[in-house]
């Protein structure tokens, strides 16, 4: 299949005039316009897509939500999973990494046996024209009950290696990611004893900056959701945000769903870490996709309205409903992102992040054929998944 007549997301973070020549799952060929019976020998008998100038990036991923469409990851059954993948790829995000909530240690490791399962069914073609599972984010259950939100604080637990090590080992290895709290007791030999196992992330954490600086030295090295469930920054006590600031390596992920975090704060992150080491998610939960409605996230009910979701209890946030593609839409059109930007805090940042660059988060020769394509007001046009249309996309133009 070759597409032409699109703005291609370049690795350089720039964008190109051109066409991509996919072939079976694959990227075989990217050249400008003209040049494809030079380069492609042949192309002009390949299925040709006329992109009528739309934008082409790369498929986006998703590190931390909980759930869309009805579904939460923590359901732990087949159906939600599946679910979760096909209205994922739906919106534009063709890979991702389902984040977990406080529960019991039991319930985890079920919830994490089904994802193995999913991944599985995956690798062996079961799960065609759905979003690819590439890793789990464990957001607790190793947290501080002081900045809980709405993670379930009787199933906190202290820090424990072997606990990680059984989670990891009932993942198949799905675990990339494992939240903890830096002044939890035990969590700096912790994070010592994980850290060549998974990212390890400062997670709902009360920690002022030397507890959290002490845990970046010790081998953490990214942010779950910057600024919220932390210790804000202050110009005396600049907090786990502070001390993330100060780190020259670690990453930091964003909810850029226009409830979550200020734009100016965004645009203070962007700028402070740089654009490399910002990862835009949605920690969408269940609602996401669906109507106004009481809902429940981690065993608690939580009210939405519009774009605002609240636990019943406290009136705390509790998850977003917006996916991906909404918050790069929001942190171009209300936040002042430059649009170049926010393509790659939703597709390379968080590929690097999750190790799977090789394979997923650009444009590229040889990578995965997940391409999104987007009008001027970058709304979805198509999503081509290994090198093939999805159905049920809307679509515009010659497509």
């Amino acid at each position: 299949m070759l597409i032409k007549n699109i703005r291609i997301f370049t690795e350089e973070k720039n964008f190109s005039e051109g066409m991509i020549l996919m072939r079976g799952d694959r990227i075989a060929g990217i050249c400008r316009p003209g040049e494809e019976n030079e380069l492609f020998p042949g192309s002009e008998a390949e299925e040709t897509i006329d992109g009528a100038g739309s934008y082409a990036v790369p498929g986006m991923i998703d590190m931390h939500f909980h759930g869309c469409a009805g579904f939460d990851f923590c359901d732990g059954t087949p159906e939600a999973l599946d679910g979760i993948a096909e209205y994922e790829a739906s919106v534009g995000v063709t890979a991702f990494s389902p984040a977990t909530m406080t529960l019991p240690a039991a319930e985890l490791v079920r919830i994490l046996e089904n994802a193995a399962k999913f991944c599985r069914e995956q690798a062996g073609g079961k799960t065609a024209g759905r979003a690819e599972l590439v890793g789990i984010n464990m957001e607790g259950p190793f947290i501080s009950a002081a900045r809980k939100g709405a993670q379930e604080e009787a199933y906190i637990l202290p820090c424990d290696a072997a606990m990680f090590e059984r989670f990891l080992c009932v993942s198949e290895g799905l675990v990339k990611v494992i939240g903890v709290a830096p002044e939890k007791e035990g969590a700096l030999p912790f994070i010592r004893a994980v850290k060549d196992r998974a990212v390890v992330s400062l997670a709902h954490t009360d920690a002022g900056y030397e507890a959290a600086t002490a845990a970046l030295d010790a081998g953490a090295d990214h942010a779950v959701h910057l600024y919220n469930a932390m210790r804000g920054f202050s110009h005396r006590e600049p907090g786990t945000v502070g001390a993330v600031f100060d780190s020259a390596t670690a990453t930091a992920e964003l909810i850029c769903d226009g409830v979550h975090v200020h734009p100016a704060a965004v645009r203070s992150a962007l700028k402070l870490l740089g654009p490399d080491r910002v990862i835009f998610v949605s920690d969408s939960m269940r609602a996401a996709g669906m109507k106004d409605g009481i809902y429940t996230l981690g065993g608690h009910e939580v009210r939405v309205q519009g774009k605002r979701a609240e636990l019943l209890s406290d009136h705390s946030l509790a998850g977003s409903v917006s996916t991906l593609p909404d918050c790069v839409r929001t942190a171009v059109k209300q936040m002042g992102v430059p649009l170049e930007t926010a393509i790659a805090c939703a597709t390379a940042n968080p590929a690097r992040r999750l190790g799977i660059y090789g394979e997923y988060g650009s444009i590229t020769v040889g990578k995965k054929a997940d391409v999104v394509l987007l009008d001027n007001n970058l709304q979805l046009i198509c999503v081509i998944k290994n090198g093939k249309i999805l159905k049920n996309i809307k679509t515009t133009g010659t497509l």
